[in-house]
């Protein structure tokens, strides 16, 4: 072999940083032993898998802790330290913590979940001589594709160069289809597996594109070399450059939900187990969230005239189509609470967008950054929280209409004044301090950015949300129309109830830590 060859296949050799790796290694290693396990333990032992499942969350988030000490980075060329597909840094870290603790909780949500399924379905197969024994949810695949999403989930936000980071996007919705779709025999969860799939491979092809028109501008597919790259690319190749530029934010658009691109969203939370629909609203929105930060921030500074423009105008739509949609949802009718927080989710994700948007205007970047993350925490804490007690009432209540809330308070005070709590905090109304301070915090972002009428879309929404936020607090504490029902509650869902309001009511306390905390450290 010549020299010259011999330095090439050098180049292309990588170390390996595993302490850098372990929390999405972690995951994804007891994915693969829950899965084998599944084949030896028997039926009724299957609640194991759930315990092993959230330790396996918990351990890979405990896995988090040796990398506070400073930026790891792995994956690296030989020829080139700094040109690295896998960074540990404070941002990365952050979401990490995001994503396997909304996992986490969603997996505490998942364990009562299932072990009321299979045992209606054990009732069901009874009566019925069999008959309906496969509409109980398989736990061994459950949890693998649980822990198989979260894994790709914490790869993606450490994911420096865009073939990991179409490779991470994929992992973490792959398995996500099969979660949405898992009930066997229920046409309302096929029906929102197959637009959840539709929408995402669309979202994924037109990404791939985009990649491809870049990568064929700048020769290169590591995000810091594109920011550098693409500044000079050759005049031939800037209308290619360009068209990539907006194919890919395209694609990410599909992946969080931004309006037009949110019409999935209400179908697939209501027909999706409802820990499921849960996990997608916080890990799967951070997912998409984080990546579309790498490409703007990391990637494609230089085109802040491209990318700017067009995310403020689709956090102005989301943020409006999102609450309008949830508004018309009423408390006096058969709709779903999960149809409701659905709709809402899609006006939090216009929330979201306004900093990154800003992010092209503003002189700091990564203050602007810091604000889309810690809005991001608060609002996977508080909408956790309120899918929790969802799932609570869906125990008796299985439609989960918003009319099954009233009058909850008579039934179950601590669990509706959680829930009110929670939805004072989606409001931004005290003693809700932490969701206030957020949007106080989105707010200042697009002002400082000289965002003026885009603060003024966000303040006019704020006050549609109130609306329906108030609505349904309202209705938890109106007199019940029938007896009050009441029955105890499984460990796994009280822990998930209090985790949150103990998280919920520790930041209002002291909200200011949750902005330090999300300090990106990106650039």
């Amino acid at each position: 072999m010549s020299p010259q060859a011999q330095d090439q296949a050098q180049s292309l050799v990588q170390s390996v940083d595993w302490l850098a790796i372990a929390p999405p290694t972690i995951a994804a290693v007891v994915a693969l032993a829950v899965l084998v396990a599944d084949f030896f333990v028997d039926g009724r032992k299957k609640a194991l898998l759930g315990w092993v499942s959230v330790a396996g969350l918990a351990l890979a988030a405990l896995a988090l802790l040796p990398l506070l000490d400073g930026d790891r980075s792995t994956f690296c060329l030989t020829g080139d330290a700094d040109v690295c597909s896998y960074t540990a840094d404070r941002f990365t870290l952050v979401i990490q913590f995001l994503v396997l603790g909304g996992a986490l909780l969603a997996a505490l949500l998942s364990m009562t979940t299932l072990k009321d399924a299979n045992k209606e379905a054990g009732k069901d197969a009874d009566t019925n001589a069999g008959k309906d024994a496969d509409r109980a949810l398989p736990e061994g695949e459950f949890w693998f594709l649980l822990l198989s999403s979260a894994a790709g989930a914490a790869l993606l936000p450490a994911s420096r160069d865009l073939a990991t980071l179409i490779v991470a996007l994929e992992v973490a919705s792959l398995p996500a289809f099969a979660l949405v779709g898992i009930k066997h025999g229920d046409r309302k969860s096929s029906e929102a597996a197959l637009k959840f799939f539709l929408s995402s491979v669309t979202a994924t092809a037109v990404s791939l594109m985009g990649v491809s028109f870049v990568y064929a501008s700048t020769g290169t597919l590591y995000l810091t070399e594109i920011a550098t790259r693409i500044e000079d690319v050759d005049p031939q190749l800037h209308t290619l450059a360009q068209a990539g530029v907006v194919l890919t934010l395209v694609g990410f658009a599909f992946k969080t939900a931004a309006v037009p691109f949110h019409f999935w969203v209400p179908d697939t939370y209501v027909g999706a187990p409802l820990p499921v629909a849960a996990y997608l609203s916080v890990v799967g929105k951070a997912v998409g969230f984080s990546g579309l930060i790498l490409v703007t921030v990391i990637a494609l500074p230089s085109y802040g005239d491209v990318w700017g423009p067009a995310l403020a105008a689709l956090a102005a739509l989301t943020m409006t189509i999102g609450n309008v949609g949830a508004l018309r949802q009423r408390a006096t009718r058969a709709y779903s609470a999960v149809r409701l927080l659905a709709w809402s989710s899609v006006g939090q994700a216009g929330y979201l967008l306004v900093p990154i948007a800003a992010a092209a205007y503003s002189e700091d970047a990564q203050k602007a950054i810091g604000s889309t993350v810690a809005y991001a925490l608060m609002y996977a804490a508080v909408n956790l929280g309120a899918f929790a007690v969802a799932a609570l009432v869906a125990r008796t209540k299985p439609l989960n209409r918003l009319s099954d809330y009233r009058g909850l308070y008579a039934s179950r005070p601590l669990a509706a004044l959680v829930l009110g709590f929670f939805l004072l905090c989606l409001a931004g109304l005290p003693p809700g301090i932490i969701g206030l301070f957020a949007k106080v915090t989105v707010f200042s972002a697009a002002v400082e950015a000289g965002l003026g009428w885009l603060a003024v879309v966000m303040a006019v929404n704020v006050v549609i949300a109130l609306f329906y936020y108030l609505q349904w607090t309202a209705l938890l504490f109106r007199a019940p129309e029938g007896e009050p029902e009441s029955h105890r509650v499984p460990a796994p869902l009280t822990v998930a109830i209090a985790l949150t309001a103990v998280l919920g009511v520790a930041l209002s306390g002291a909200p200011q830590l949750i902005l330090r905390f999300s300090n990106t450290g990106l650039f």
